[in-house]
């Protein structure tokens, strides 16, 4: 057996090892979704339950509105990432195909934004939505989301390896600048759009923090903020927690995997030159 043959078997061990490493949490927050209350910190650990308690499941939609922060986060998620993929489109288009004075300064110091943390501007933001009177309110969560510094980048720098003979060509025919994006630009970058709306979408679903700081009633309240209804002051409830969260990725797992050839095929035309 040649060195080459070892290393490659020594390597595949190695990747097999650290994928069933990544694949624990995973396996446990399911087998504690299973669970009675009392076992979940049983010791030894089992991680086949028995009794299997299925109606965990169940009981997540009797003891919170699972629906209704499902719903919301659906929501929030829906109208920041059509919002996000809309403004970072046409400021790319602008950044990208747009001679304007000033044009790459303004670019930079959009960029620089991303820079800040974000608590830094969390105190601000707050303080301003409260002045509009935004506070508690669905304006609250989604309009401050519908502008991406991340978005903007991304999309120029697609928009900047799209080939300008099909702009001329368009203009040739009698495409103004309107018909030119719609027409020629958004077609061509379908790769990357879908990539930026997966990102924002998977990101948005899972947001925790902001809803959790401009959101006071129960009724407004996004998934992951909902699910912390299942930790108490003195206890929690694990089991019903993680079938929440089993729940709650669901969504996920199916839009990246309806996505993920979007991802490969934007791979494909980054690598083709010429």
């Amino acid at each position: 057996m040649s060195f080459n043959t070892v290393k490659k078997i020594l390597l595949y061990i190695f990747m097999t090892i650290l994928a069933i490493g990544m694949l624990i949490p995973f396996f446990w927050m399911v087998s504690t979704s299973l669970k009675d209350g009392n076992n979940v910190f049983e010791f030894p650990p089992k991680w086949i339950p028995n009794p299997i308690k299925w109606s965990n499941y169940a009981e997540v939609w009797e003891v919170v509105p699972f629906a209704a922060f499902a719903l919301n986060s659906f929501l929030l998620a829906l109208c920041v990432t059509c919002g996000q993929v809309l403004t970072s489109a046409f400021a790319a288009f602008s950044f990208a195909r747009l001679n304007w004075w000033g044009r790459d300064k303004v670019f930079f110091a959009y960029l620089a934004t991303m820079m800040i943390p974000g608590a830094v501007t969390m105190i601000p933001l707050f303080l301003l939505l409260r002045y509009l009177g935004w506070i508690d309110s669905y304006k609250a969560i989604i309009i401050p989301g519908i502008f991406s510094a991340y978005g903007t980048f991304m999309l120029r720098q697609f928009f900047m390896g799209l080939p300008t003979e099909l702009e001329d060509a368009a203009r040739i025919d009698g495409c103004n600048l309107w018909e030119i994006f719609w027409n020629v630009t958004i077609p061509l970058s379908k790769p990357a759009l879908a990539t930026l709306s997966i990102f924002t979408f998977l990101g948005n679903w899972r947001n925790f923090q902001w809803p959790l700081i401009v959101l006071q009633t129960s009724e407004k309240m996004t998934l992951p903020v909902g699910l912390a209804y299942f930790m108490g002051e003195h206890s929690t409830k694990w089991n019903l927690l993680m079938a929440g969260s089993l729940m709650s990725i669901v969504p996920l797992v199916a839009i990246f995997l309806i996505g993920q050839r979007f991802f490969v095929k934007g791979i494909q035309l980054g690598g083709v030159k010429g």
